[in-house]
This record gives C-alpha cells, structure tokens and sequence, in this order.
C-alpha cells in the first residue's frame, strides 16, 4: 500500500495486469511503476485527472506506445511481444479518433474492419447498428464526434472480445445516445464473458456496471480495489467534542479529509463503520450522523489534496 488505501489485489485470477510501467515523454513521467491488476470477468473503472496516464496506460496494453520499463500484458499475453494477439482478443475505443480511411463509407469500413476478426458476428453487428443508428452511406470524414463514438463502439463489440477497453466511450454522445450506449453494454455483458477496462469522466453513469475501481494520479494508483469495499469502508463522520479534546490524532492517514473546529469534527475516514464509530466514542466525541458518499463525491475527494482544518 502507498496510503491508506489498498493498491493492490491478491489472490484473483488477473485479465489485464501491469508490473513497474514506467513512461516519460521528455521531461515529464507520465507513468511510475504502474501495476494495474484487472480481474478476468470485471467491469474496472480507472479515474483520474486529466494527463493522469490513463490512455498511455491502454495503449501500451495494446502496444500502440511502448513503456520506457516494465511489462503488461492481456489475458496472459505479452503486450510488446505478443501485441498482434493482444489486439485480436481486444475491442478497443480510443480517446482521440483517427480513422485513417476518411474517405470510406461507413458501411465498408466496417465490413473491411470485420475481415480481421473471425469471430465477427454479422447478425449482433447488424443489430447495433440500428442501435446506434449508424448510416452506413456516410462518408468517414463527414462523421461528427459523437457519430464517429458509435461507429468505433459496434466496432469494438461486434466481433464479441473476451476484453473490452474503452477509452473515454461516451465523449461526444449526447444524452439519449449515452443512455443506450450503456443499455447496450449492459446487455452485451449479460450475453458475452467479457472483461472490461473503462475510463470515462462520466464515473456516476458507471457506477451501476463497475465493480472495481483503480484510481489513477500522477501516473501513479493512489487506490486499487473492489468497489463495494470502497463503499463500505468511507464514510463522513460529524461529531460534538469536548473543551480541549485530545483525539486529534485518531486514525492518522486514515482520515481522508480533517475539519476541526473548538467543539466539533467533521471527518471523512477510511475504515469499518462500527471500530470507526467505537473508537470516536471512546476518545470522548460524541457521533451526530454518519453518511455515504457517491462514487463521484468518492473518487474526486482521493484525486484532491484533503483540506485539514485545525
């Protein structure tokens, strides 16, 4: 662990897993010793600012870019040696869409793109199609943003992956688009053992399919677990004290975030409800409510410096 919260996974078998990924462009390190573990069958959502490292990090999973050290590698394959089968097993969404083919027509893109995938399905491929209500007469380069999203996702979910990595996916599609974006994955993971790795800044609209989170900072995990421990284990604890309370230092890096005033706390801590609770007690602070946090309220308070207030 590098801070209070786990960074690493033990014991789960792995689909996608990084060890010491380090990456510099000129002067600037935009990955340190990334081990990224992405358990086979999961929906990992990976956060963080912008310039975290995040597309570097999928890319070099799909060896499009190179690290300067370290390994990765994709349902047991080497991501720099054995980069044609990594791409094979991968549907892939990138950041920045570069065609390439600008002078294609929609439809025959995509029958072009669906040579290099033999498990192809020509029939599910039809159907998000209509899905995504993708005019196959439209040239490539006449594609807006959002037009040119839906047309890379069909073709990341058509030929039916075992891994899934998507790049910011819904950049560009409006709302009604982002809805069934997702009603369709939905039901893509109910039909297809799929592993998925997403990164989107949209982290409430996935909060329903992920259940695993990495959070990503200065090319570095600041936290790396199964969702449901990160609900059950932060909470907000606001608390009367006593003149001259002593329990300022109480679960020391555990506390997210530290507001003090001369009679009352009001702290966000790290840890299992009830010691938490029992322990503020004990020192002599009396607990007036405990809350939840959404996953956004979550993950934007462990990509900030904590405020502490003394």
């Amino acid at each position: 662990m590098t801070g209070p919260l786990p960074t690493l996974l033990s014991q789960v078998p792995l689909a996608i897993s990084t060890d010491g990924l380090t990456k510099t462009y000129g002067d600037a390190t935009v990955l340190r010793d990334l081990a990224l573990q992405v358990p086979l069958g999961s929906v990992y959502l990976l956060v963080g600012p912008n310039g975290a490292g995040k597309s570097t990090t999928m890319k070099i999973l799909l060896d499009l870019v190179r690290p300067d050290s370290g390994t990765a590698e994709v349902l047991g394959y080497s991501s720099r040696d054995q980069g044609s089968l990594v791409r094979a097993n991968v549907g892939y969404v990138p950041e920045q869409l570069d065609w390439g083919y600008t002078w294609l027509k929609v439809g025959r893109l995509l029958e072009h793109h669906s040579r290099y995938f033999p498990s192809w399905d020509d029939a599910y491929a039809k159907h998000l199609f209509k899905s995504f209500d993708l005019r196959l007469n439209q040239t490539v380069a006449t594609l807006s943003k959002g037009q040119g999203r839906r047309v890379h996702l069909a073709m990341s979910l058509a030929h039916r992956p075992p891994v899934l990595i998507l790049d910011e996916p819904t950049d560009g599609l409006d709302p009604v688009m982002r809805d069934e974006m997702f009603r369709v994955l939905t039901d893509h993971l109910s039909d297809t053992p799929t592993t998925v790795l997403f990164s989107t800044h949209h982290v409430g609209e996935v909060e329903r399919l992920a259940d695993h989170i990495g959070v990503l900072a200065d090319g570095q995990l600041r936290a790396q677990l199964p969702l449901h421990d990160l609900r059950n284990q932060m909470r907000r604890y606001r608390a009367s004290i006593p003149p001259g309370w002593q329990g300022g230092h109480l679960f020391r890096e555990r506390v997210m975030r530290r507001i003090t005033t001369h009679n009352e706390i009001d702290w966000t801590v790290w840890g299992e409800e009830e010691s938490v609770a029992r322990e503020l007690a004990g020192a002599g602070a009396s607990v007036r409510d405990i809350s939840l946090f959404t996953l956004e309220e979550t993950t934007l308070l462990l990509l900030t410096r904590p405020e502490i207030v003394r």
